[in-house]
């Protein structure tokens, strides 16, 4: 072996004695521990998704009662007809109370232009409604109950009987000037009580 030879194998050993130094040192000393506070995510790698309002606009939700008007149907025929009326019962009461109020007021005015009209006096008024646990008593005064005619009477009982059942669960007393109408009218028209479908079938 020449003196070129000798060298050569010196340098390989030497070099291969770094590789395995290097080697030992990476594997024998510890590796400094990764906390999630040392990790940097870029500003644009997620998007901020907007915090949800916690108020949320309140929804106001109309309440309505029917009240009984008459009118014509497609067939031109005359028949009682249920008008909506916006209802709030912090203002206006009880629903008996302010259905009959509006039924007394009669149709608005795009009403009466549709055809909608009530057979209930204009001098028609409410003496008072009085609520029982067992009776809800509806006291007119007796402009209700005069004038028009016959069938106009029936009509306008007919009108208060269906608006009266609709808007109350308990039964309801026709009053005219403080007394019960069993009797109405100039015609004696007899009124079965409490209010019902059945109570002009006498």
């Amino acid at each position: 072996m020449n003196k070129n030879q000798k060298i050569l194998l010196l340098f390989i050993g030497f070099c291969m004695f770094v590789v395995v130094g290097l080697i030992a040192f990476n594997v024998l000393m510890p590796k400094p521990e990764i906390k999630a506070d040392d990790v940097q995510v870029s500003e644009r790698s997620v998007e901020e998704e907007p915090a949800a309002d916690d108020k949320q606009e309140e929804v106001n939700v109309k309440e309505y009662i029917n009240i009984y008007m008459i009118g014509k149907n497609e067939h031109n025929e005359e028949v009682y007809k249920a008008v909506k009326r916006v209802y709030n019962k912090d203002i206006d009461g009880s629903k008996i109370k302010f259905a009959v109020s509006s039924l007394i007021r009669g149709p608005k005015p795009e009403e009466r232009q549709r055809g909608v009209y009530t057979e209930i006096p204009s001098g028609a008024e409410i003496i008072n409604i009085t609520e029982r646990s067992d009776r809800v008593i509806v006291n007119l005064n007796s402009a209700f109950v005069n004038g028009g005619g016959t069938e106009s009477l029936y009509k306008r009982l007919y009108q208060l009987i269906k608006t009266a059942r609709l808007n109350s669960s308990i039964p309801v007393y026709l009053y005219i000037d403080g007394q019960q109408a069993d009797v109405v009218g100039g015609e004696g028209i007899m009124l079965s009580q409490p209010l019902s479908n059945s109570s002009l079938e006498n």
